[in-house]
Formats: C-alpha cells, sequence, structure tokens
C-alpha cells in the first residue's frame, strides 16, 4: 500500500510538473502589440501646380460635386447610374458578405448544443432481437478567454469598413466616368455639327475652284486637292458618328442599360456645360477622405488585428464540454432516467506547428498591406498633381484659343466687307471661315478637356466623401 502510495504521488508531480512546464513554456510566447499607428508616408506639404493657398477642407467639395457644372441632365444620368450600375450593386453586395461575416467571426466565442436521438437494433444467434433508444444532447463552449475570437472580429469589421470605402470609391470612380463620358457625347455633337458646316464650305470653294478652271484661272491640280479635302473631311465626320456611337454605348452600359438601347439626345457642350471653380486640397487631407486611400489603412488595420489574433493562438485555451442524456430498451421509459456529465479541459499549443507557421503568415500579409496603402499614398498625390498639371495647362491654353478665335473672327468678318468692295475674291472668305471653323473646334476640343480635368480633380481629391478616422470600432 505504501509503494502504491508513492507511486501516486510521483505521478502527481510529474504531472503537475509537466503543466508548469507548458505554462511556463506559453508565459514566454510574445503576445505584446504595440498601438495601432498609420504607416509612415513620405512626408507632402503642398501641391506644386497649385499659385493660390488651399481652401479649408470643410469647403473643398460637395459630396454632389457634378451638379457644379450645372447641367440637370448630367443631374439625372449620374443619379440612375448611382441606382442601376451593374458594378455599384457588386460593391454593395461584397459589403453585405462583409457584414455578414462579422457574425461569423464572433461567433467562435458562444458554446454550440447538439441534440441527437436514436435507435439501436441487434439481434444474435440464440438471443432474443433486442431495441435500444436513446435521446443524448452536447454543449462545447472554446472560452475566448484572451480575447482572440474579440481579435479576429475586429479584423473583419475593419474589412467591413474597406469594403464600404470600396462602395465609396467605386461610386465615386462612376459619377466621374459617367461625367466624363457624357461630356465625351456632347462634344461630339458639335463637333458633327461644326464638321458639316466645315464640309459645307469646303464643297462651296470646290464649286469655285472648277467654275475658275473652266475659264482656265485654275489648275486642275488644285481641284483635286480640293476634293481630296472634301473626302477627308467626310472620313472624318464618318469616324466622329462612330466615335458618338460608341460613347453612347459607354454611357449606357454605365447607366445599367444595355448597349444600343439608350440614346442620348443632341446637345452642345458648351452651351450646356459650365466651368465650375477649380478645388483645391490640403494633402493631410486628402489621406483621410479618398476612399481607396481609406480602403487600403482599413487593410492595414484589418492585417494587425489578424497578427494579434495568431499571437493569441499561441496561449492555452479552455474548453467546457457538457453531455447529457438517456436510453432505454422501452421507448415509453425513455424520459425516466437521466446522466449529465460536465468535462472541462485545457490545450498547451506549445509544439503546434501550424499556430506558429500562422504567426509568420499573418505577420508577412502585414507587410504586404502596409506597402500596398504606401503604393496607393503615392498613386493619389500622383493623380492630384497631375491634375492640376494638365487643368492649370489647359486653361491657360483655352486664354489662347479663345483670343485667337476671337481674332479670326474679326478676319473672316473683315474679309467679308472687303468681298463686298472687291478687294478680295471669294476664295479669301472661304479660307478665312474656314480657319475660323478649326479655331473654333479646338476651343470646343479644350473646353471638354478642361471639364475632363476638372473631374479627374474631384476624383483625385476625394469627391467630396467625408474625413474618416481609422480605428478599431464595433459595426453599427
Amino acid at each position: 500500500m505504501k509503494l502504491r502510495s508513492a507511486c501516486n504521488s510521483r505521478r502527481s508531480l510529474h504531472a503537475a510538473a509537466a503543466a508548469g512546464a507548458a505554462v511556463l513554456l506559453c508565459a514566454c510566447a510574445d503576445v505584446s502589440m504595440k498601438p495601432y499607428q498609420r504607416p509612415d508616408t513620405p512626408a507632402k506639404t503642398g501641391w506644386a501646380a497649385t499659385r493660390s493657398p488651399p481652401v479649408a477642407p470643410a469647403k473643398l467639395i460637395e459630396q454632389d460635386w457634378w451638379k457644379g457644372f450645372g447641367d440637370p441632365d448630367l443631374d439625372g444620368l449620374v443619379a440612375r447610374a448611382v441606382h442601376d450600375n451593374v458594378d455599384l450593386k457588386i460593391l454593395a453586395a461584397r459589403t453585405k458578405v462583409a457584414g455578414a461575416q462579422i457574425d461569423e467571426a464572433r461567433a467562435g466565442a458562444l458554446p454550440t448544443l447538439d441534440a441527437g436521438a436514436g435507435v439501436s437494433l441487434e439481434k444474435s444467434s440464440g438471443q432474443r432481437f433486442t431495441k435500444q433508444y436513446s435521446l443524448g444532447t452536447q454543449v462545447n463552449w472554446d472560452i475566448d478567454i484572451w480575447g482572440g475570437v474579440a481579435k479576429g472580429a475586429e479584423a473583419q469589421t475593419a474589412e467591413f469598413h474597406a469594403s464600404e470605402a470600396d462602395w465609396r470609391a467605386g461610386y465615386l470612380t462612376l459619377a466621374a466616368q459617367v461625367a466624363t463620358t457624357y461630356f465625351q457625347i456632347l462634344q461630339f455633337d458639335e463637333q458633327i455639327d461644326q464638321q458639316g458646316k466645315t464640309l459645307e464650305k469646303n464643297r462651296q470653294i470646290l464649286a469655285n475652284y472648277e467654275a475658275m478652271q473652266q475659264q482656265g484661272l485654275l489648275p486642275q491640280t488644285r481641284v483635286l486637292q480640293q476634293r481630296a479635302e472634301i473626302n477627308r473631311l467626310s472620313n472624318d465626320l464618318i469616324e466622329l458618328n462612330r466615335l458618338r456611337a460608341i460613347s453612347g454605348n459607354a454611357l449606357a452600359t454605365l447607366l445599367g442599360v444595355p448597349a444600343g438601347n439608350f440614346q442620348l439626345p443632341t446637345g452642345a457642350l458648351q452651351a450646356r456645360v459650365q466651368l465650375p471653380a477649380v478645388p483645391e486640397g490640403l494633402p493631410s487631407e486628402l489621406l483621410k477622405r479618398r476612399p481607396d486611400v481609406v480602403a487600403a489603412e482599413y487593410r492595414v488595420l484589418a492585417s494587425y488585428d489578424m497578427v494579434g489574433q495568431a499571437k493569441l493562438a499561441q496561449l492555452p485555451s479552455i474548453s467546457l464540454t457538457g453531455r447529457g442524456g438517456t436510453s432505454s430498451f422501452a421507448l415509453g421509459s425513455l424520459l425516466k432516467s437521466f446522466s449529465f456529465g460536465l468535462l472541462p479541459s485545457i490545450n498547451f499549443p506549445i509544439f503546434d506547428p501550424a499556430v506558429k507557421a500562422r504567426l509568420k503568415t499573418t505577420q508577412a500579409g502585414s507587410e504586404v498591406s502596409e506597402q500596398q496603402y504606401r503604393k496607393v499614398v503615392m498613386d493619389a498625390f500622383e493623380e492630384v498633381e497631375n491634375a492640376l498639371v494638365n487643368l492649370d495647362a489647359h486653361r491657360r491654353q483655352r486664354i489662347e484659343l479663345q483670343q485667337q478665335s476671337e481674332r479670326l473672327g474679326i478676319v473672316a468678318a473683315q474679309v467679308e466687307a472687303q468681298l463686298k468692295e472687291g478687294m478680295v475674291s471669294q476664295l479669301d472668305v472661304f479660307e478665312a471661315e474656314r480657319s475660323l471653323l478649326a479655331a473654333q473646334l479646338a476651343l470646343l476640343a479644350n473646353h471638354q478637356q478642361v471639364l475632363a480635368d476638372t473631374v479627374t480633380l474631384y476624383k483625385a481629391l476625394g469627391g467630396g466623401w467625408p474625413v474618416v478616422d481609422v480605428r478599431n470600432a464595433a459595426r453599427d
């Protein structure tokens, strides 16, 4: 008896020593996490292309910035696209999925209940046929004592907010595409109209050339050159109509309508769309209001939380298992007696290679997320700078083109007056008018380019979305 007691004492000491060693090894696991901080990016204090100080962020851009172009038709097209565009609906569905996954992550901290019933049928040689009925339940609960499940829920919440920012980025891109495509179509309409006028003028010149050739006043080569010019202008007119149709199909797709089932009425760009004032903004605010930058930072936060969850997985886990049930050879007496049991257990992940591998994977993924965030920020700075450079240059070109058009208009009027006095020929009038039409076409193209640059700048500066402070927060 004394020998048996001594053996039992040694087993208890060994078990206690093993448990103590396990606790000590787990205590050595590094589960510390530094407070979350936004990844560092190169400093940028201002925009090189702006000559005036930036406006206050609150006065930067209205969220419905396209209304600044003063065209109700554009307002209606954007509203229709936001409601029916397929790509935006996909982003909205992804946001719903990310929201549902938050509850899925939180479910890991809740107990599970299983219930079952059965019957056992048995017949042996020389024995009677027997039936045994059983009814049982089991409750399993992995207690989240270290907050690992909660950390995973925080990571999924950050991903949900990133998906929301993706939707905002898609919304902003969609509005910009609708506006730009709409401006292109109106530009094509105006170009087609002016190209038709130019073609008509050149046909008048050709008729005059042919009359002069018959009188021996002009060589045939000049007539052939003019006919070739008409061929070129006719070809350009066909191309403009083709481009107009292609842009119309693109706009229909943006609106969620099958291509070919939507036709935008003919319009004039310069008469319908006004040039808004140039928006400016602070670089520090850009990082908090651009949806794609916000989405990238939320994914950095999600990776940060995943690293925390992987570190917490190195600590012991506690599980509670409760069982209850009954069995009987007679169905009528099945509920007369019950048996219950409770099995608490603790698991020490000391030598689990999967835990260590998971930690390395999440740490590497966190580094990827940080670098992707820096890339998005750098691309954002470049987009704003390019938009400001293009807008500034095209606005200055507009001044030159306006002066050119005005001066050629004066020349055309004076040549017309000189024709009445017999000082110039009809050919001089045609040439002056043709030069004026070419200058007007260049001014039209510049008008569309300034509008497109303004849309690009609106988009690059975040399109009026409010400033977002990226941090861990429960989903509302």
